[in-house]
């Protein structure tokens, strides 16, 4: 029999660093059968420990029928604190499932003396605070969000991605392709080297994006910043895999309940 036949099941809805870092302990340890699902949006994604899916549920719905038919005894949404629909819909399953849901969120950033950022609540409020900000941006809001700065034909647009971005776009785009982590001086020569007077980012929290925000500082630029959307009701995050880790370990004793419990 497989060591796994009767271990509690853990579902990581994953693609962050952390939910990578979070399958390899769990897994190290053995104690628990982990599952990491990935959206499958970016080509070759590094394949975490344990086992993989690749590929949607079908809604919160479709979500709810997966935990139950591979008796999952957790859910851990260790995705991209703007990967608000997905965080939604795990949600709505767990409750559905009765599976206890833990939400892992890196802390997000905070403004720093010489900071002139301009927080907004949306992409939407972000292209529009961009006029007056200035002409040469650096956009770091991922491929998938370029549609909101597709009418801003009289700027002129720097976005980096990992894969080429689709349509709609902006007409002045300019696209690099690259994959971090980058480092300061990286970032300072991207942003001399296109002349860029603004940048434009997600407040998505933690050290490896974070190069991008000590640039501007030093360059004195302003930096439009995206605020994250609120959690679902109800819902409460975990700061690292630490905390998370320390939470499931609640399930290898013989009482799995208060999982939720702080």
């Amino acid at each position: 029999m497989s060591p796994h036949a009767t271990a509690p099941h853990v579902l990581i809805l994953g693609g962050t660093t952390e939910a990578r870092r979070l399958a390899a302990e769990l897994t190290a340890r053995g104690a628990l059968r982990v599952t990491t699902s990935l959206a499958g949006r970016v080509t070759r994604p590094g394949a975490p420990e344990g086992e993989v899916r690749i590929g949607g549920f079908g809604g919160a719905d479709g979500l709810a029928d997966w935990l139950r038919e591979h008796h999952v005894d957790a859910v851990v949404d260790a995705t991209h604190p703007f990967a608000a629909r997905i965080t939604a819909n795990a949600a709505r399953a767990a409750t559905s499932a009765s599976v206890p849901l833990l939400v892992l969120r890196r802390p997000g950033w905070r403004p720093v003396e010489g900071d002139r950022w301009h927080p907004v609540p949306s992409l939407g409020a972000a292209a529009d605070a961009l006029p007056g900000l200035g002409r040469r941006v650096f956009l770091t809001t991922g491929r998938l969000g370029l549609a909101a700065f597709a009418h801003l034909d009289h700027l002129h647009f720097v976005a980096r991605s990992v894969e080429p971005p689709e349509p709609p776009m902006p007409a002045g785009l300019e696209v690099l392709l690259a994959r971090g982590p980058f480092t300061v001086a990286d970032e300072l020569r991207l942003l001399r080297g296109h002349r860029i007077d603004v940048l434009v980012t997600k407040d998505s929290g933690g050290e490896a994006t974070a190069a991008k925000l000590t640039a501007a500082r030093q360059l004195a630029l302003p930096v439009v910043v995206v605020r994250r959307p609120p959690l679902p009701e109800g819902v409460t995050a975990l700061p690292d895999v630490a905390a998370v880790r320390e939470r499931l370990s609640r399930l290898e004793g013989p009482a799995r309940s208060g999982l939720n419990r702080p």
